[in-house]
């Protein structure tokens, strides 16, 4: 297992290189990626460079706890606006949506995302690079974009910061309010 990188580790910051062919070590990186998302208990994501990989391919796990990688991923549509992602509870209730990193750990935010998107990547089918496209939705629509930016050297905190969003530490059970100072 990798250590997962934290800010402000010069990497997180770096754009990634595209992936060209298949050779042993990506397919080792590919596996690194796969088992230290697998581990983390709170992660739904996990991007290359947040392992000290700077190779354009990350991780999202899926509702089964299976780990999808996408390599090359890119958006190539959005769809409405970009908005601050509401959660609903079983009453109707709304709460702001806080993203979180690996790599902030016990940091979240808001943060404005589409709600649906249209991607494509590429995914390593029996050695070889086989392109996908698939429209997404909601919380993987959120996961997906989060990754994305980590492959452009952008952090979710620069999206709070410019936005004008609110920053958060999870302090035992309670979430505290943050300010930006604190954070970058």
């Amino acid at each position: 297992m990798s250590k997962i990188l934290t800010y402000p580790n010069k990497i997180l910051r770096k754009k990634t290189k595209e992936i060209i062919k298949v050779d042993k070590k990506l397919i080792n990186e590919l596996e690194l990626l796969k088992k230290d998302l697998e581990r983390a208990e709170n992660g739904a994501g996990l991007a290359a460079p947040q392992i000290g990989i700077s190779r354009s391919f990350f991780g999202i796990k899926g509702q089964d706890k299976k780990v999808i990688v996408f390599i090359n991923p890119k958006i190539k549509m959005t769809f409405g606006e970009r908005i601050y992602p509401k959660m609903v509870d079983g009453k109707g209730d709304q709460e702001d949506f806080l993203e979180g990193c690996l790599s902030f750990p016990d940091l979240f935010g808001t943060v404005k995302r589409w709600l649906k998107i249209s991607v494509e990547w590429k995914e390593l089918v029996d050695g070889k690079l086989i392109s996908k496209t698939q429209e997404l939705t909601g919380f993987e629509a959120i996961v997906w974009q989060h990754e994305s930016d980590h492959l452009e050297g952008k952090l979710f905190v620069d999206h709070v910061k410019k936005e004008g969003g609110k920053f958060y530490k999870s302090v035992g059970n309670e979430m505290l309010e943050w300010e930006v100072k604190k954070v970058l």
